[in-house]
This record gives structure tokens, sequence and C-alpha cells, in this order.
């Protein structure tokens, strides 16, 4: 395990870091697309979730390596990122142009997330004040225009008009509501609330996280419903195996950020659940499949998925070990998280000269030529974050 920590360390500061900051773009910001091929397409529109992810994988880098050119890759990040947020009408766009003008200004629950995370992640960082008042400015404008009795919208124009969400739905179920959402919600309120211990924020995670637990979660099948309608009623038969490894440790985290002991030991048995159904469903030679929709399961390999397989093993494990006294489980839940880092370093990881993490393979450990190699998706938070994690955890 101790030498995996090491890897993880190596591909970070060595391979996936390096290639972020060779796409720094000196107008701003970073370059907004990078084809299979490895061509930069330097007048790519800039995705706002991109650069929130960038700021926060860099600032992290730098808390835990104190490597100056991290936090100032962090500042680039975090100055162009200023330039999506709305003075008129609050919140961020969608994305910008490659120059830094308003490009799609629809406002989404799940970008405006990711942008506090990012910014709060700069802030414990560099200490910047204005970047903590702007996190928590998005986190006043998401409570004041996505919050509702049933969960949180997902989608509206920039003057706050409703919209059909188009960028966060698939299988053409045009859900009004969605579990991605809601953990990335929480995934945010809980750095947030870590840093700033403001009851304000702690108030809205707890019911984030109830919601989750009295809609979200299915304790028969024992995963995560995925879609739902404007009343939170379901909407397609659907199990995201990614998703549910990746909440199993997010929840907790969650959880732990609050301070709430009885809270955590209580989504304890539930992330525990996630991890275990899904090591058994969708763990087949050496990786994780990626969804499951009907009867027909994608068994393509995502870089994301993978990167939070070994997290979510991990955290299985330690939760096994510590929690419930079961050795033999926590050392099939390491072997797993090991048989994934080494299905991603054989198959996952790019090794041409430029390249950096294939985003998909298939059932062979054939890279898929039709997903960027950056873009508006494809960015460094899931891998650079379970390297970290690793890092964290098993040294």
């Amino acid at each position: 395990m101790q030498q995996m920590a090491l890897e993880c360390q190596q591909e970070l500061t060595n391979h996936i870091l390096p290639f972020w900051l060779g796409l720094r773009d000196e107008r701003g910001g970073f370059y907004g697309q990078m084809t299979p091929d490895l061509e930069i397409h330097k007048d790519a529109s800039k995705g706002t979730i991109l650069h929130a992810r960038i700021l926060w994988s860099f600032s992290n880098a730098y808390l835990v390596t104190k490597n100056p050119a991290y936090l100032d890759a962090a500042g680039h990040a975090y100055a162009f990122l200023r330039k999506a947020w709305d003075e008129k009408n609050l919140g961020f766009y969608w994305s910008l142009t490659a120059e830094g003008e308003p490009h799609e200004t629809d406002k989404y629950a799940y970008a405006n997330a990711f942008c506090i995370y990012g910014l709060s992640a700069y802030y414990e960082a560099a200490k910047d004040e204005d970047a903590l008042y702007l996190a928590n400015l998005c986190f006043d404008t998401i409570e004041a225009h996505f919050s509702g009795l049933n969960g949180y919208e997902e989608t509206y124009t920039v003057d706050w008009q409703p919209l059909e969400n188009d960028h966060l739905s698939e299988h053409d179920l045009h859900a009004s509501k969605t579990m991605n959402t809601t953990l990335h919600l929480i995934e945010a309120y809980a750095e947030l609330y870590r840093l700033t211990k403001n009851p304000t924020v702690g108030a809205p995670l707890r019911r984030l996280l109830r919601l989750t637990v009295d809609r979200i979660y299915d304790p028969e099948r024992k995963q995560l419903r995925v879609f739902f309608d404007e009343h939170m009623q379901v909407l397609g038969d659907m199990h995201s195996y990614g998703h549910d490894i990746e909440a199993s440790w997010l929840l907790m985290h969650g959880c732990d950020c609050l301070g709430d002991d009885a809270l955590t030991a209580e989504y304890r048995e539930m992330c525990y659940a996630l991890a275990e159904h899904v090591l058994v469903e969708a763990f087949r030679d050496g990786a994780l499949y990626n969804e499951r929709f009907g009867d027909t399961i994608d068994k393509t390999r995502i870089w994301w998925v993978q990167a939070e397989t070994v997290i979510g093993f991990l955290n299985a494990a330690e939760i096994a070990d510590i929690h419930r006294g079961d050795k033999n489980a926590a050392e099939i839940y390491r072997n797993a998280a090991r048989t994934v880092w080494e299905y991603i370093k054989t198959y996952q990881i790019d090794r041409r000269q430029g390249g950096e993490w294939y985003a998909e393979t298939d059932t062979n450990g054939r890279p898929q030529s039709d997903f960027d190699m950056a873009g508006p998706w494809k960015c460094p938070y899931h891998d650079s974050r379970m390297c970290m994690e690793v890092m964290r955890r098993l040294h």
C-alpha cells in the first residue's frame, strides 16, 4: 500500500499536474479543448466547471506539496473564473469564450456548486478573502434560486427564468432534479462549512444529506436513484456505478465536516452498502463498469469512475477494519483498490508524450477515440484527487 501511495504521488507531480500546467493560456485561464490526438484548440470556449476543477486541483496540490508553481496556477485559474461571475444577475455562467467573454450564460446549480468547491480550496491555499467572499455569495445565490421544497432545481436562464436541463440529463429523460447535482452540492457545502463553520451553510448541508437518505437512496437495491421529476419522483431505471462509489466516500466526508458523530455513524452504514453492492455488481476484470440503464450495462471504463473507485474501496476498507472489525473484508477492499490502480496504470494512463489519462477504454483496455483529452468535462479533478486521497490515506 505504501508503494501505491508513492506511485500516486509520482503520477500527480510528474504527469497529471505538468500536463495541465502545459494547457495554461496567457490570455487567461486554461485552453478549453485538447482533442484525443493531443491537438490543442486554442479558440475553444472555456467551461466554468473545467476551471473550477482546475482551481480545486492546483489549490489542493499546493496545500499538499507547498510547490509555489501550483499556487501560481491556481491564482491564474481563479482570475479567469471570476470573469464567469454575473455581476448583474449573480451566479456563474456555464462557459466563457477563449478570450474570457460570456458564452453560454445559463445558470446551473451543478456548475455553481463546483465554483464554491474550487473557491473554498483556493481560499484555504492562498488565504484570499475575496475568494471566500465570492464562495459565500455563490452559496447565497444557489439557496435563493435553486433550493426548493423537493430538492434543488437544475437550470435557469441568465436572468433566472426556468430552463430545461440539457447538460445534466441523459437517455432523453429531461430530469428536473438529479442525484449528481445533489451529491456535488453536498461536496461543495461541506468544504465551505469545514472552513467557515457557518451554521447558515451547515443547515442546508444537513438537508441535502437527509434528502439523499430519504429520497435518493434505494435501501432495497442498495443504490442511488439518479434522475427525478420536479416532485422528486424517479425517472427511468438507471444505476450509475461511478456515482455510487464516489458517493460512498463523499457523503461520509460531508458528515465528518459537520462534526456530528451520530450522523456519521448513520451514513457510514449506507456508504458501506453502496460500496459493497458496487463491488459485487460492477467490479469486473480489474475495473468498474460505467452504468446500467434498464437491462443494458455500459461496460466502458471511464477515467473518473476508476479514480473514484480507488478512493471508494479504500474508504470501505477503513470502515470494514475500524468500525466493523472485519479484517477479511478490509483486505478484500484494499486488494480491489490496488487492482483498479493496476488497471489505471496499465490502460487508463496515456503514456504518449503530451497525454494525460484516456477518458474511456473498452473492456479490452483499448482507448476510445471519441472523447477529448481536455474539455468541459475532462479535467484534473478526479485523478488528482484520487492521488492526493491515496497519499493521505496510505502514508
